[in-house]
């Protein structure tokens, strides 16, 4: 990692925290899972910290970002609480949707999170409206799409990218190459260079280690401002890894990747324990500073599944509010 750029001791740890969160939030999201406590399916965002955080300390309160299936990571760095999380993924009435989103639709709209989408490359539609919105309105808002590499095979990226260039929108198109879509490799179902796909509607394209979160921020930093101030769109290729499979019932993974390849990523590349290790080696913060942060955000979160487990569901005569159908 290179020397912190625009970055106090503050800011810097504040980074670490959120990694943490989003890492415990997700261990303990797949707990309940396993355990059986929770209804559905989740799709775990560990290892993949480093993007999430370093761009969405960039960003404003008022700034917006859409997400994915793989949302959860997201969802906490641009500000949500562990409690109306929790509460989200076991459906009940305290969650950021009143229960009924689950874990790939939730949103906090109070945060700028315009939501998850289950539908791969859904929110790119969203994410691009409410850029256009922004500039509709006069205000200076930026929007960032996250996105997985598999939704570059989606035609409403393209769509929407080429207006975005032709209306010169503040948004930011954030890819996150973890790799693998679903089960199958990048190398075996995208052709070329994904930056060029962007750089062929004219937009300015970037490719940055998805794994060191001061990288992330410092380029995030950047393309926020210049996007603020009528420069954009931009498109940036983040390369990551997913820790977990697909899905939290994706446990034997051997049929597509080895792990030899996880423990090269978890053991040299965690985002976290790299940064903690240059958090010490920079003075900054000590080890037994940086374990504290880690069993106070352990507590937060037990205390919060707990608070979500005894909460009470959303009353049967809510069925139809706050859905909308055609």
């Amino acid at each position: 990692m290179k020397k912190a750029e625009n970055h106090n001791a503050e800011n810097l740890l504040r980074m670490y925290r959120q990694m943490v969160r989003i890492r415990t939030f997700e261990d303990i999201a797949n707990e309940l899972y396993l355990s059986a406590k929770m209804p559905g399916l989740t799709h775990m965002y560990s290892g993949q910290e480093a993007v999430a955080v370093g761009i969405c300390e960039a960003l404003d309160k008022t700034d917006h970002i859409t997400s994915t299936h793989r949302g959860h990571g997201h969802c906490v760095a641009k500000g949500a609480e562990f409690k109306e999380m929790f509460s989200e993924l076991l459906g009940k009435e305290e969650g950021y949707c009143r229960g009924k989103g689950g874990s790939m639709h939730i949103a906090d709209q109070d945060n700028g999170n315009l939501g998850a989408n289950a539908i791969v490359g859904g929110s790119a539609g969203i994410a691009t409206g409410a850029a256009l919105s922004a500039r509709r309105l006069g205000r200076d808002s930026v929007t960032v799409c996250f996105f997985g590499d598999g939704a570059m095979g989606q035609g409403l990226l393209y769509e929407v990218m080429n207006m975005a260039a032709l209306w010169k929108l503040p948004v930011i198109y954030a890819c996150e190459n973890n790799l693998y879509g679903e089960y199958t490799h990048m190398s075996e179902m995208a052709a070329g260079d994904l930056k060029a796909r962007a750089e062929a509607f004219g937009i300015e394209a970037f490719e940055v280690d998805g794994q060191d979160v001061l990288a992330v921020n410092r380029l995030a930093q950047q393309l926020v401002a210049r996007a603020r101030n009528h420069e954009g769109p931009f498109f940036v290729t983040l390369n990551t890894y997913r820790y977990h499979g697909h899905h939290v019932g994706d446990i034997n993974r051997t049929y597509y990747r080895s792990k030899e390849e996880e423990a090269h990523w978890k053991e040299n590349r965690d985002p976290i324990t790299n940064f903690g290790a240059w958090l010490i080696a920079e003075k900054i913060a000590g080890a037994d500073d940086l374990t504290s942060v880690r069993e106070t955000i352990r507590q937060e979160a037990d205390e919060a599944v707990e608070h979500a487990l005894g909460a009470a569901y959303p009353p049967a005569t809510d069925v139809g509010e706050h859905v909308y159908a055609d």
